[in-house]
């Protein structure tokens, strides 16, 4: 029996719509990123972009367990010397809610190019409204 390799011509991109009101971060995070790595399908290769296209809204509204929203920081580092940075869940939530979910989200896809390729894939909003109503993202339930 041969493997079967997809070509990227056979390869199909859905658009998806999700709304993170009420749900839990890391389990929200997980199911999207199987989706946006292209898991789902019977025909997955893991070194193609043959994911989905994944909308979210309601960033705001994620939810986290536990003392997260009080404990949990989000470091970077500017490059300069003594650079380092830490944000709280509070602040992210209060300054740029939809960081939290893409940052989720990244981390539990490929740190190579291939990560950063699928990634582009991956639309957070804020509120209900987006700009891809063209594409008809279908609802996914999670």
């Amino acid at each position: 029996m041969k493997t079967i390799s997809i070509k990227e011509t056979e390869i199909q991109k859905d658009w998806w719509i999700v709304d993170a009101e009420g749900k839990t971060l890391g389990r929200f995070a997980s199911k999207i990123a199987q989706i946006l790595r292209g898991k789902h399908k019977v025909n997955f290769t893991p070194h193609m972009d043959m994911g989905d296209c994944v909308v979210v809204i309601n960033a705001e509204k994620i939810q986290l367990t536990g003392l997260k929203e009080t404990d949990k920081t989000y470091f970077r580092h500017t490059g300069y010397p003594g650079g380092g940075k830490e944000t709280s869940v509070a602040d992210m939530r209060r300054s740029h809610p939809e960081r939290i979910v893409e940052n989720a989200v990244k981390g539990m896809l490929p740190h190579n190019r291939l990560g950063r390729n699928i990634m582009s894939h991956l639309k957070v909003y804020t509120g209900t409204d987006h700009p891809h109503i063209a594409q008809q993202p279908k609802l996914l339930e999670i």
